[in-house]
């Protein structure tokens, strides 16, 4: 169970005091969104770059661009450990969301595939062998502070169901975005996620690194029940 504080909703002007206010996490989420597929416009690969110099935790790369093959993998040659694509994206743009996967991997990082709340899981379980981690959007894509989309928990139970179908438990991660909260993380390690992703409920709280040992918490409280 692990643990990602997103810096979308971190203070810009000081993002290297930002991370180091949540060293106690696993991962640092960063959103890179290009104004296309998403209509906000966040931080590219220089930024990142920069980030990784500077991060206490490893950087967790959320691509909500077009075109994932041609900007993937660059983030996975810059050091990000984990870098995800939507695969909507990548359809769009006539890529097979297996070639992607593939040159994350090979670029040294751990390959993700996003699905936003309107696409269904099904025609992708086939993938699998291909990935590292499934990111289940719990809110649309593109802006923080969303609220929690409860109706896509569901796919998060088909998606833990199709990995441990396929023996892949503990090597394949379950990721969730959007709206994850002290009133929503629970329901969505019931329903089978692993890695979560909180913004406002981190950096919005009083002391940032009070807030994820809070989630953690309420995460081990779920597993030990």
């Amino acid at each position: 169970m692990q643990i990602s504080p997103s810096i979308l909703s971190a203070d810009f002007s000081r993002l290297a005091e930002e991370l180091r206010a949540i060293g106690n996490a696993d991962w640092a989420h960063v959103d890179v969104m290009d104004n296309h597929f998403v209509p906000n416009l966040t931080l590219g690969l220089p930024v990142v770059e920069a980030l990784l110099r500077v991060s206490p935790v490893p950087i967790d790369c959320h691509l909500m661009i077009e075109d994932p093959l041609r900007w993937a993998p660059p983030y996975a040659q810059a050091g990000a450990g984990s870098v995800t694509f939507h695969v909507e994206a990548a359809e769009a743009a006539g890529q097979d969301p297996l070639v992607v996967a593939r040159e994350i991997r090979a670029a040294g990082a751990r390959a993700g595939m996003a699905l936003k709340p309107r696409t269904a899981w099904a025609p992708y379980e086939g993938l699998l062998p291909e990935l590292d981690m499934v990111l289940v959007m719990t809110v649309e894509p593109g802006f923080g502070g969303q609220d929690f989309m409860a109706d896509q928990l569901p796919k998060v139970a088909q998606v833990r169901a199709a990995i441990s179908r396929r023996g892949g438990t503990g090597q394949i991660w379950v990721q969730v975005d959007g709206g994850v909260s002290a009133d929503t993380i629970e329901a969505c390690a019931e329903a089978g996620a692993d890695v979560f992703v909180a913004g406002s409920a981190v950096y919005g709280a009083e002391s940032a690194a009070a807030a994820v040992d809070r989630l953690r918490a309420l995460v081990a409280r779920h597993a030990g029940a």
